[in-house]
């Protein structure tokens, strides 16, 4: 074999794994797995989250002493020096020298006065290590600290509700693709039916049983079907590409799941009670209420004193008599006592205090609108299971119609077009009864994001109500 064919035996067996690979199914739990990890608004949140953990942690090294190395250069505009006369005149006392050591003395003194001595030049450099580190504070560290909790908690839940969200976003794209394949076979099944049903008109139309309007009625209709069918799978192609779009795949995404109901739901208490429990927007608003509960404590904490240690060693000195005489190191206890102060912190105070109010009310509104929301979304959930049950019988009853205007149509008691009208009552109440499941889907997984049991979707497929299976076609 040349190479040009094992290269080219090589690049169709890589085609075709690559067309198995890309026409592989994927579940709806495979699906939101793709979700989680490749979503560009989650990767944010989650980033963000990240963000308010770091800074969460910073607020830590407020119980620490700050520590520093200093250095200072300074320029006199002149020597500061010393001379004796100077220390003469600020004693302000006169010495009284007994008259027989006077003549001795007295150049003594002279030399001393006119002696000066150099304290420190005009060029000036030292360096040290400062430290200092709050022991008391009124307990704004502490208030910082919670303040910054609160917000990690708060960018906590807008993570969690951006996952809901997109949870159900996923439900209603996953879950559009599966109508569409069953809308689009209900239409293949219609068109298959009609098509027998036109080859069967020309038929009876050679033999001169039907009138030619007869068989046209067919060509009508099945032409009609075939635009009904094309548009039903362009409808399906849009679906998918939107599958892809949210699951940042380039491919289209083939699900594997199927539209279904369940015969009976857990009651709605316990879906109200574990929604009020686990809902990340109440533990958004929780966040918020600790965050203005942790402002409060730090504004009263300005009409405490400030209590801190502090000290200082030097490291660099000039070679100075001011330096000489200059301790090496001080250590210390300092307090500030705030009497007068421009931040307002009275105002403050009660406006922190307002918004903890407002965030209880919030709050309390909160939990009824979800609960009302809660409620809503169960009862059109059993409206779909109801709808979906109820049409069992429809659709029974438009097949036993369709045989029965089939053979009569063989008899030549019936018209061509009571065939296609109950061939497309049929699809009619099989789409319909699909939609119903669609609905239903879509109000399960809004349910089990609100109460945060999305992870619970796959037990609800396993206990999903299967009804017997009917067709459309012609027999």
């Amino acid at each position: 074999m040349t190479k040009h064919g094992k290269v080219w035996i090589l690049g169709l067996l890589s085609s075709s794994i690559s067309l198995a690979c890309h026409a592989a199914p994927i579940t709806f739990d495979h699906a939101w797995q793709l979700l989680l990890e490749n979503n560009y608004s989650l990767k944010a949140q989650r980033a963000n989250v990240e963000s308010y953990e770091y800074q969460q942690s910073a607020t830590d090294n407020l119980n620490l002493p700050q520590v520093s190395v200093g250095a200072n250069y300074t320029r006199l505009d002149t020597d500061v020096t010393l001379s004796g006369q100077q220390i003469f005149d600020s004693t302000r006392q006169k010495i009284s020298v007994p008259p027989e050591f006077l003549p001795i003395v007295e150049p003594v003194f002279t030399t001393l006065a006119n002696t000066t001595s150099t304290i420190t030049e005009r060029d000036i450099f030292s360096s040290s290590i400062r430290a200092i580190w709050p022991i008391f504070t009124g307990g704004r560290i502490d208030a910082a600290q919670s303040a910054a909790q609160g917000k990690t908690d708060e960018a906590k839940s807008q993570l969690a509700m951006e996952q809901q969200a997109r949870f159900e976003d996923l439900s209603k794209y996953y879950f559009s693709v599966v109508l569409a394949k069953e809308v689009l076979t209900t239409r293949q099944a219609v068109e298959k039916g009609l098509e027998k049903h036109r080859d069967f008109a020309i038929k009876m139309e050679e033999q001169g049983q039907i009138a030619r309007v007869e068989r046209l009625q067919a060509d009508a209709s099945l032409d009609k079907a075939k635009v009904e069918t094309r548009k039903a799978a362009s409808d399906l192609t849009i679906a998918q590409a939107a599958l892809g779009k949210i699951l940042a795949q380039n491919d289209a995404v083939e699900p594997a799941e199927s539209l279904f109901i369940n015969k009976n739901l857990p009651p709605l208490s316990a879906f109200i009670d574990q929604a009020l429990l686990t809902y990340p927007g109440l533990d958004l608003l929780n966040a918020k209420h600790k965050q203005a509960s942790s402002l409060i404590k730090a504004e009263k904490g300005k009409y405490y004193p400030e209590v801190y240690l502090y000290g200082d060693y030097s490291l660099y000195e000039d070679d100075s008599l001011a330096s000489q005489m200059k301790p090496d190191w001080l250590v210390g206890v300092g307090v500030n006592i705030p009497l007068i102060e421009s931040t307002g912190r009275s105002e403050k105070v009660k406006a922190a205090q307002s918004m903890v109010t407002q965030v209880d009310a919030l709050k309390s509104q909160a939990k009824q609108d979800l609960s009302l929301l809660v409620q809503k979304t169960y009862l059109e959930a059993q409206q779909a299971i109801d709808e979906v049950q109820g049409l069992e019988s429809s659709i029974t009853l438009a097949n036993e119609n369709l045989r029965l205007r089939e053979k009569a149509f063989t008899q030549g008691l019936s018209s061509s077009l009571d065939v296609v009208d109950a061939q497309l009552y049929v699809a009619s109440v099989k789409t319909q009864q699909s939609v119903a499941r669609f609905r239903y889907l879509i109000s399960l997984t809004k349910l089990l994001a609100l109460s945060s049991e999305m992870n619970s979707f796959a037990q609800y497929q396993h206990t999903a109500y299967s009804t017997a299976p009917t067709s459309t076609e012609v027999k």
